[in-house]
């Protein structure tokens, strides 16, 4: 996307903004978004973690202690018209609902404010009522331009602006063909439409006008995008006289399906369609947990005191309406305030284990011959991609009679690479001791209160048993064993062949593992990355 386009859509958000929901940035911090925010409708900031009595509202404890009555305190969305929400990736599912029913309403603008990192994207609940959607991938310093007010008879040219018939029928139409199965992404992009003429000092909506509106409004809807047809060595035959008409509305939506195709950096649209399949923002991959001391608060509800810590505020807040009530019927009660057992409130938490990724390397003989090198790449890429996420790591290589861990349990990422670097190989190899050593630490990490993760990187030819004998038939049969029991203890594993050949007996251990099974070869590091997520 360029910079008019982002300047025209900060423009149609001052016009139409309440009528389009609003609009969802996706850019990395740097002056292009900051000279985009600051032409933006100006408004409250909200953070994701924001609490639903200052979004919402709710009772004042201390103007209803003192006053005797319940004295209510309005919230944001009460208060503002135009809303910010930094860091729209991490917005949860709650808060996207309450927003969204604020957007449902009507009289509300939100700006949407995304990091644009990786594939994480805020909820589709919320996304799907923002009706405009800029990208500034690409955009340099060089690009920016000032972003110029808009007069106040913009506002009436909008009012008055007309839609066209065929023009409307040409945005349905490509809506249709982008995929697009709500009728929210035609809707913002007719009233997007209308905001552009009016923006241009105009009162009839352009074929143009459509262009630059489904650029703004389809592009984050698009689930899929119709490809070039490869071109004929002849031209195809003239059509008849009747269906000049509909092939002249065809290339008129195809047109409007090539604005939007233009709109989207590369690879963005795959990234938009994996994220919707996950159904939710891509965050830390430790078990979740709801409660515990420590975490992202959660809404506060009802218990008994034996389940977990009082919230005090939130009990005096349920207390508070009542207080007439029950000082009617106890007159004789010395307390100040009379709270009963329904009133308690407890804390709630939304806690993320911390994750354990431990990496099982084979270094024997075999391996090292084959393709180490290659092994040592991929496990440097989830290395960095483990270090990302915030995870801890451990490595464990096995080779000649024996299996040790090289790299004890620790997110820095320079001691991890520092002793892959010196992995030498030669030997045998001793799977079944290597799964014995990650299972002792799984068990030690589980105890610990994190949650772990194997990696196994060998190419599957293990000749050495537990007993450090040399007898291949034995060996497969304790590596099986071994791998039943991980299996029954729910670990994840992803198994990787880093073999020049593919081993017969390793699909069927990382099935009997009940893991992932990928081929090196085939191990790209996109996948790798997917995996490891």
């Amino acid at each position: 996307m360029t910079w008019d386009s982002a300047s025209l859509a900060a423009r149609v958000l001052h016009v139409a903004g309440q009528d389009l929901g609003g609009m969802w940035l996706r850019a990395r911090p740097s002056p292009a978004r900051d000279t985009l925010l600051a032409a933006l409708p100006s408004g409250i900031r909200v953070h994701p973690a924001i609490s639903d009595e200052a979004l919402l509202g709710g009772p004042d404890i201390a103007a209803t202690l003192a006053a005797g009555r319940l004295v209510t305190r309005p919230g944001l969305l009460e208060t503002h018209a135009v809303l910010t929400l930094s860091m729209a990736d991490r917005c949860t599912p709650g808060l996207a609902a309450r927003l969204g029913r604020a957007l449902d309403a009507g009289g509300k603008t939100l700006i949407a404010v995304d990091e644009g990192e990786d594939d994480a994207t805020p909820p589709t609940a919320l996304t799907e009522r923002l009706g405009l959607f800029v990208t500034l991938d690409g955009v340099c310093l060089s690009d920016l331009s000032p972003i110029s007010p808009v007069d106040e008879k913009v506002h009436d040219l909008y009012a008055k602006a007309i839609l066209p018939d065929p023009v409307r029928d040409a945005i349905v139409a490509a809506s249709v063909g982008l995929g697009i199965v709500s009728f929210r992404g035609p809707l913002a992009a007719c009233c997007c439409a209308r905001a552009i003429a009016a923006v241009d000092g105009r009162d009839c909506v352009t074929e143009a006008d459509a262009a630059a509106a489904c650029q703004l409004t389809l592009a984050h809807r698009a689930t899929t995008l119709p490809e070039d047809e490869a071109p004929e060595n002849q031209p195809p035959p003239d059509p008849p006289p009747d269906q000049q008409s509909q092939d002249s509305g065809t290339e008129g939506t195809e047109r409007l399906v090539e604005a939007t195709r233009m709109a989207l950096p590369r690879g963005l649209l795959a990234s938009l369609v994996a994220a919707r399949s996950k159904g939710a923002t891509q965050g830390t991959a430790g078990a979740r947990k709801m409660g515990g001391p420590r975490g992202r608060p959660l809404p506060p509800r009802p218990g008994r005191p034996s389940a977990g810590r009082i919230d005090l505020f939130a009990t005096l807040r349920a207390t508070a309406p009542w207080q007439t009530i029950r000082r009617a019927s106890h007159h004789n009660d010395p307390r100040p305030v009379l709270i009963e057992p329904a009133d308690l409130h407890l804390k709630r938490h939304d806690t993320r284990t911390e994750r354990l990724i431990i990496f099982v390397v084979d270094a024997s003989g075999s391996s090292a011959m084959a393709r180490m090198s290659e092994a040592k790449g991929a496990i440097e890429s989830l290395l960095s991609q483990a270090y990302a996420s915030r995870d801890h790591v451990a490595l464990i290589s096995f080779k000649g009679d024996g299996a040790a861990v090289t790299v004890p349990p620790t997110r820095s990422l320079v001691q991890a690479k520092r002793r892959l670097a010196g992995l030498t190989g030669g030997g045998g190899t001793p799977l079944a001791a290597a799964l014995v050593e990650a299972s002792h630490l799984t068990e030690a990490a589980r105890r610990k209160g994190q949650t772990p993760t194997l990696v196994l990187l060998t190419d599957g030819r293990a000749n050495i048993a537990l007993d450090k004998t040399a007898n291949r038939a034995r060996a497969a049969a304790d590596a099986e064993q071994v791998a039943r029991k991980l299996r029954q203890a729910g670990v994840p594993t992803l198994v990787i062949n880093t073999g020049t050949r593919p081993s017969p007996t390793l699909r069927p251990l990382a099935s009997l593992l009940g893991g992932t099974y990928l081929a090196l070869p085939y191990g790209a590091q996109d996948r790798l990355r997917a995996e490891l997520t």
